[in-house]
């Protein structure tokens, strides 16, 4: 990638407080909060549920969907199982649902270098073929690393955005 104008020399800027990439860190940066995350996409809703197949304790799994909720990856809905007790089932926003490239991205990157090019899964179209994450023009054009360049937006150089809600992230 090219850092172009004023961002060409490295030792003249930093990004600070307004990188989004530690900003989104904030927010899904930690193994349990992309598993759950992971688990929204397979489908998983239930509090029981995530705690199981992520492999967490209970208390990390609420510490994690409450930070998660209140991020906005994820909404709570009431549910009744059986007549029971009204509970709360966890259902990805449109916040969550625009992490899909990610959690694939991730996925395909662990199956090339972690399982020698094939994982356990495979994300596949309603054909059956396979799909891949890539960066693409807005044709649809693969556009190589090499011709990306990153720019300041001069509209923003000197605003500093709101900060994004602080995430108490607990130890797992």
């Amino acid at each position: 990638m090219n850092m172009t104008g004023s961002l060409s020399d490295l030792a003249a800027w930093t990004p600070s407080g307004q990188c989004s990439i530690a900003r989104a860190l904030r927010v899904v940066g930690t193994r349990s909060a992309m598993l759950i995350v992971r688990e929204a996409f397979y489908g998983t809703t239930r509090f029981d549920d995530f705690s199981r197949r992520v492999g967490m304790t209970d208390a990390s799994t609420a510490a994690r969907l409450k930070e998660l909720v209140s991020v906005g990856v994820l909404a709570k809905q009431p549910y009744r199982p059986d007549k029971g007790r009204a509970r709360q089932e966890y259902v990805l926003t449109q916040m969550g649902e625009d992490l899909l490239p990610v959690v694939i991205a991730l996925m395909q990157w662990g199956d090339k270098y972690l399982h020698q090019g094939t994982g356990p899964l495979t994300v596949v179209d309603p054909t059956g073929s396979e799909v891949r994450v890539s960066i693409t023009d807005p044709d649809g054009t693969v556009v190589p690393m090499s011709d990306l360049s990153v720019r300041s937006e001069p509209h923003l150089r000197d605003s500093a955005p709101a900060e994004p809600p602080v995430v108490p992230v607990a130890p797992l």
